[in-house]
């Protein structure tokens, strides 16, 4: 399954300093979870400046932050990259604390795999569970991608896998190139941004839902009610006095 492209909707800029003549932009924080070297920070690098770098440094997880027109909205963006340590024991991840309070910060995650490396495609599901014990709401959105979708050479993971997986865990798939295809980068956390600005609006209503209006008192209102006739009558007394 995948989003309508949004890619020609996008503006990236660096966050400016507040201005009191305009609302502030929402906030969107989002996560990028997934194994070593399945091209995590090239994603994110690709979708904030266009270009593609295929080798980095060991990922010690940076935190980057732009303002994003999506769509004519303002986003206050800030997307957490994350460390490929991820060690699943017989199905169960075991989460180092950063990448656990990582989880519990972000409003919405990119779950990424190659489809080079299959072991990196067995770590998405237990990933997936972990972040729905941090967040049982499941209103908070997941989207899982298949990167390296240039590399069919050595594919390891069938496309049907990754759509048969998303299916049972009700998450968005998208198969993508980071190398080849800006647009399909840009449309996947175009894609989770306006999901994750949905869910923080459906939030907002409910709470504002739960919050039971102060009932105006009715001997308040008839005060007030006696106090209006009293002062009409003063104002309408010298009047019929002449």
């Amino acid at each position: 399954m995948r989003p309508p492209s949004m890619s020609g909707h996008c503006l990236l800029a660096p966050i400016p300093e507040s201005s009191s003549d305009c609302l502030p932009p929402k906030d969107i924080k989002l996560a990028v979870l997934g194994a070593g070297r399945v091209g995590k920070s090239a994603m994110i690098v690709r979708f904030l400046t266009k270009r593609f770098i295929g080798d980095y440094e060991p990922n010690t997880g940076k935190l980057y932050s732009r303002l994003v027109y999506v769509e004519g909205d303002q986003l206050s963006l800030q997307i957490q990259d994350t460390p490929g340590g991820i060690q699943v024991q017989d199905n169960l991840l075991q989460v180092a604390d950063p990448l656990s309070r990582c989880m519990q910060w972000a409003d919405g995650f990119l779950l990424v795999y190659s489809i080079t490396d299959y072991d990196s495609y067995q770590s998405i599901r237990p990933l997936y569970q972990h972040i729905r014990k941090v967040h049982p709401d499941a209103r908070v959105p997941v989207v899982i991608v298949g990167n390296k979708g240039d590399l069919l050479h050595a594919r390891q993971v069938q496309t049907h896998d990754g759509v048969q997986l998303a299916n049972e865990l009700g998450s968005l798939f998208l198969e993508i190139s980071t190398s080849e295809n800006y647009e399909d980068v840009c449309d996947v956390f175009q894609h989770l941004c306006k999901e994750v600005s949905k869910s923080h609006g459906v939030s907002g209503e409910r709470r504002r839902a739960s919050i039971i209006p102060r009932p105006r008192s009715p001997n308040m209102q008839d005060l007030k009610r006696r106090f209006k006739q009293a002062l009409s009558s003063k104002v309408k007394a010298p009047s019929a006095l002449g």
